[in-house]
């Protein structure tokens, strides 16, 4: 016995003392590094510049863009990693970024927030008993821009060096939200904006087992109600608010709710819900695929959830100089009318459609005198567009910023030339004989969301596209932002963060159909943050082949009613413990949405200090995803988070 544990000892001790190698992290295979800009590069920046960090310049090393991350599986065998972090000093203006190390036993590194120019930082992480180990650089409040992240001089010293690993990128799909129950619900808007003496339609959302039969006492005169459709129709009432009891039943029971009409100046009241073409069709959108997708909002029973909004995006028009003779030809008529190319013959009859189905329709032009795509834009006939728009029956407007900086030089440094084209299209939308949402998509320039409201926007945009290579960064990056800007976002005028890309959507490397980059647990988290946030939500995926799971993240009832609660507060980060973050948003009704959100890049048993957050006394926890109560705050103290995941739950205090 005693021989036994001499030679196990010896065997130890040589494994202790065998001679450790070195490996640079750029000799290992890059391709599982991910990067929200360009390709991860071995031995220079991501752009290809040598590495360099507050004019120190390194031979050896790895460039990548924030957000980032690289996950290695190990033996746990003795050894260290080390490294020198910074940003690269040859991007062309200042970027932010935040270093960490991760490994299966907990957070192992944190440089803290990090800028251009800001001297190196030393990475020293111990590898005895790491079975697993992630690289981390991620993105802060500021977005993207300029995040050259540099880990210079990285090395493995150790026995046994870590083997890179994509497992933790592939996850089965899960289901959260439970099926509708068959008695009626009634859901989406409680609250809903017009203009006086305008053309009205609201479709009573609702769930439940079909025939349901509505009715509602206290409509305002000039608006009447469809028993079957729920479908409320006619002209806007005279200025004033117009509290209406709607009842919705079937041969399960009934639901009773109120419906908030106010009639005055403000439209969208609560954030719009929709779909958007551009995601899945790009410029090839065809009338066919529009009227595809308004019975499919029926259909896929999106609408019963508040989804409303069916929007063209670019590519109706003629395109500039060419001779298609699909797309191409004269760009108007000789009365300046600007033309739809053949894919779209009819308009009106898109509209109609549309609105039979109590749905509403939106489309897409830019300032300038071409699209984003290249097509007929705006420039120099704005009235005309506008009241040629109203005529064909539209109900929502997306001013593409596009070639207007092109067209339009800011020669004189003019402060309000951002501003300027947005302010023009709103006279004449005001002046029309139609209500028509107006959503400003300039990409966050001249901090927009300080004025998109002054100048009649309904929404903004507030960064860039969410779509592309770097789909799940944009998202986390784009979602987080939202928080510091909280304050620029209510009734009438909303943070637009961009679209919802769940399900089938454009592949962008081969022209072809994918799905969505988003793992199952980074949509709901997706889901989750546009509606702490008060954003749109406008789906821009493939419509017509929704699949149990993408339906699961995009209809649920108690969710959505955080997204167009009345109060229309925008959610905030009250807490961020190491890539934990805790939000929560004051509800209507004095309660508050509160969510806890995995930025981890691996699953995590999270313990949140309630007390230390102001919800120590919280005696009723209700999770929405689920649909359950959960008792007091003591059933929450621990939470079992997947990786990029998040959970969600209504809290009275």
């Amino acid at each position: 016995m005693k021989r036994s544990i001499f030679y196990l000892g010896l065997a130890v001790l040589a494994t202790a003392c065998a001679p450790k190698q070195t490996v640079y992290l750029s000799d290992l295979d890059l391709s599982y590094m991910t990067s929200g800009w360009g390709t991860p590069k071995a031995d220079s920046s991501v752009t290809g510049t040598p590495l360099s960090i507050a004019g120190t310049v390194y031979e050896r090393g790895v460039g990548s863009h924030a957000s980032s991350e690289m996950a290695f599986t190990h033996d746990g065998s003795a050894g260290r990693f080390t490294a020198m972090v910074g940003l690269d000093d040859n991007a062309t203006d200042t970027g932010t970024v935040e270093f960490y190390v991760f490994t299966d036993k907990g957070l192992a590194f944190s440089s803290g927030v990090m800028r251009t120019g800001d001297p190196a930082i030393p990475v020293d992480v111990n590898l005895r008993g790491v079975q697993e180990l992630f690289l981390m650089a991620t993105t802060t409040a500021d977005g993207q821009a300029y995040d050259h992240a540099n880990w210079a001089d990285a090395q493995f010293t150790c026995n046994s060096v870590p083997q890179p690993t994509d497992r933790y990128i592939h996850e089965e799909p899960y289901l959260l939200t439970p099926p509708a129950a068959a008695t009626p619900r009634i859901n989406g808007a409680k609250v809903y904006g017009v203009t006086p003496g305008k053309p009205f339609l609201f479709r009573v959302a609702t769930t439940g087992e079909r025939p349901i039969n509505f009715s509602a006492t206290g409509l305002p005169e000039g608006l009447v109600l469809d028993a079957e459709t729920g479908i409320i129709s006619g002209t806007s009432p005279a200025r004033g608010e117009y509290p209406v009891a709607i009842t919705a039943s079937n041969s399960k029971g009934e639901c009773i709710d109120t419906l908030k009409i106010v009639s005055g100046d403000k439209l969208a009241l609560t954030p719009h819900m929709g779909w958007n073409s551009w995601y899945i069709h790009l410029l090839g959108v065809t009338q066919k695929d529009m009227e595809d997708a308004a019975r499919a909002m029926v259909s896929t029973g999106l609408a019963d959830y508040g989804y409303c909004f069916v929007n063209i995006d670019d590519g109706w028009m003629i395109k500039v100089n060419s001779d298609d003779p699909v797309i191409g030809g004269p760009l108007r008529a000789k009365d300046g009318t600007i033309l739809c190319n053949e894919n779209f013959p009819d308009m009106k009859a898109f509209t109609d459609l549309a609105h039979s189905l109590g749905l509403k329709a939106g489309l897409y032009t830019s300032p300038g005198s071409a699209t984003c795509g290249g097509y007929a834009g705006a420039l120099n006939h704005e009235e005309q567009d506008a009241k040629t728009f109203a005529e064909w029956g539209f109900d929502f407007l997306k001013y593409d910023w596009c070639s207007y900086g092109w067209d339009v030089k800011n020669d004189s440094n003019d402060p309000d030339y951002f501003r300027k084209p947005y302010i023009k299209m709103n006279q004449y939308l005001r002046a029309l004989p139609r209500d028509i949402v107006y959503n400003l998509c300039q990409y966050g320039m001249d901090n927009v969301w300080e004025w998109g409201a002054e100048v009649g926007g309904q929404s903004w945009r507030t960064r860039g596209d969410i779509g592309g290579p770097s789909l799940v960064d944009n998202m986390f990056s784009m979602g987080f932002f939202q928080g510091t800007i909280k304050d620029y976002s209510g009734p009438g005028g909303w943070n637009d963060p961009d679209y919802l890309l769940f399900g089938d959507i454009y592949d962008f490397e081969t022209g072809g159909t994918k799905r969505s980059d988003m793992s199952p647990s980074e949509q709901y988290t997706c889901m989750t943050l546009w509606c702490m946030i008060s954003a749109p939500l406008i789906f821009s995926g493939d419509i017509t082949t929704l699949d149990e799971f993408t339906l699961n993240v995009l209809c649920n009832a108690e969710v959505i009613a955080v997204d167009q609660d009345p109060l229309g507060k925008s959610g905030y980060c009250i807490s961020d413990e190491s890539m934990i973050e805790v939000w929560e948003k004051p509800l209507a009704d004095g309660s508050w949405a509160v969510s806890v959100f995995n930025r981890r890049p691996t699953d995590a048993t999270v313990e949140v200090d309630w007390k230390k957050l102001g919800y120590g006394q919280v005696k009723q926890v209700r999770d929405l995803w689920r649909q359950v109560d959960m008792g007091d705050i003591g059933a929450v103290s621990e939470l079992e988070i997947p990786r990029h995941g998040c959970m969600m739950f209504k809290m009275v205090k």
